[in-house]
């Protein structure tokens, strides 16, 4: 059962580790793993009727080729926007969000793997989508969630069956408590952001549409930014593609913050290789610089040692960059307390794979946009007014796409990631 797994390596130190070894950061320098695999060559879109009409039709180019626990997820519909713009809802998956596409794969290695219980944190929607996998999986789960989670995220989390625990502060403190949970013996981290079988689930996203545009990708793919997992896994499915021949043109990547919360925006603006040092965002806006760089473990640093999420790099220390809070004040988010945005999913200030998200959004001839909170109010509404009921973080694409500019030319999709069911309709300001 275990046969067709493969290894975790660090991209930073090169620091190995077996799957089976349940170590869900890289023990030299905290930071998230990355995976080694290759996909099967031989495969080509026309080869893939007849198929199950889920992600896992992809096998080939999966490092789990099959599931025990699937509901069905993937093949979500291309629907047109404008003669230019498309949309994906992948708010149609079957805990409503895009989250599935990871959390299947996740939760399929789990399964195999048999720890004593799974542990995730979340905003919200990654945390309905392992509640679910787990109990279908048979496998304790507790779910970590900020305080001020939807109502209608946490109760989905409960009605799977999960413990839910609620943490005072932010995303970041969340994240904190969850891995403090992970280093226990026995817990298997389902974490989207440090584990990259989540990233290869997501990687379906852009397969899905390879093969409903007939072999090709659109001119660009606008994907909503905050740890990155669906931008890094469209990037993934990218290169293996262009890798077997599948694909020549690659598509522009449009990676999309909330105005509130845009670390990623600051650093790719400041031609940054990571995280912005501390207090440097105010070189690029009004905002102000975060506080000391939180580590993985909860520890601090206070210069430039230490870039995204405990990982070393170029970038100078860990800081949220320039984080501006919703109302248009700035907030630095000292203390751990993060800025609101309407776009929770997305409000990440120090998302550990920075360095990763930035180079393959310039590697690919893309940019970065930000949304302001009542350009997301805009776009949910006029969603709504197509037939499309989304949730907040899940319009911001269509928020910045709808903006137009030169960055949004020719052929875009946007993904529509959530359910308007999980946050309902957002108050006017």
């Amino acid at each position: 059962m275990l046969a067709d797994m493969t290894s975790y390596h660090c991209p930073v130190d090169g620091t190995r580790s077996a799957i089976t070894a349940l170590t869900w950061c890289c023990p030299v320098c905290r930071g998230p793993w990355d995976l080694d695999f290759t996909p099967a060559r031989g495969v080509a879109a026309n080869a893939l009727a007849g198929r199950a009409d889920s992600l896992w039709r992809y096998k080939e180019f999966l490092p789990l080729d099959t599931s025990a626990i699937s509901l069905g997820e993937g093949r979500t519909p291309l629907v047109p926007l404008t003669d230019t713009v498309s949309a994906k809802l992948d708010f149609l998956m079957p805990t409503l969000s895009f989250k599935d596409r990871g959390a299947v794969m996740l939760g399929e290695l789990a399964r195999r793997l048999g720890p004593d219980r799974v542990v995730a944190d979340s905003s919200g929607n990654a945390g309905t989508s392992f509640a679910a996998y787990c109990a279908r999986a048979g496998l304790p789960c507790t779910v970590y969630v900020p305080e001020g989670t939807s109502a209608k995220k946490t109760e989905q989390i409960r009605a799977h069956g999960a413990r839910l625990v609620t943490v005072p502060g932010g995303r970041e403190a969340t994240a904190r408590a969850a891995r403090a949970a992970a280093d226990e013996p026995g817990a298997f981290y389902a974490s989207h952001v440090f584990n990259p079988y989540f990233l290869h689930g997501t990687k379906t996203y852009a397969y899905e549409l390879w093969e409903d545009l007939g072999g090709r990708l659109p001119e660009a793919l606008a994907v909503p930014v905050g740890n990155g997992t669906l931008l890094l896994g469209v990037a993934l499915a990218v290169a293996e593609l262009r890798a077997l021949g599948l694909i020549t043109a690659r598509p522009r990547l449009i990676a999309v913050q909330a105005e509130a919360v845009s670390p990623l925006t600051a650093a790719f603006r400041a031609g940054a290789d990571d995280l912005l040092p501390v207090g440097a965002g105010d070189l690029l806006r009004d905002g102000e610089g975060g506080a000391d760089g939180l580590l993985p473990d909860g520890g601090t640093v206070p210069g430039g040692d230490v870039g995204a999420g405990g990982v070393p790099g170029t970038g100078g220390g860990a800081g949220a960059g320039g984080v501006r809070g919703a109302g248009g004040n700035a907030a630095g988010g000292a203390g751990g307390v993060e800025p609101a945005t309407l776009a929770e999913g997305i409000a990440i200030p120090r998302p550990p794979r920075a360095r990763q998200i930035l180079a393959a959004v310039r590697e690919s001839g893309g940019t970065f946009l930000t949304v302001p909170e009542d350009g997301i109010r805009e776009a949910q509404r006029d969603l709504a007014a197509r037939g499309l009921f989304v949730e907040t973080t899940g319009v911001a694409c269509w928020a910045a796409v709808r903006a137009g500019g030169d960055a949004v030319r020719g052929e875009v999709v946007v993904p529509l990631c959530g359910s308007g069911l999980k946050t309902g309709m957002a108050a006017s300001a």
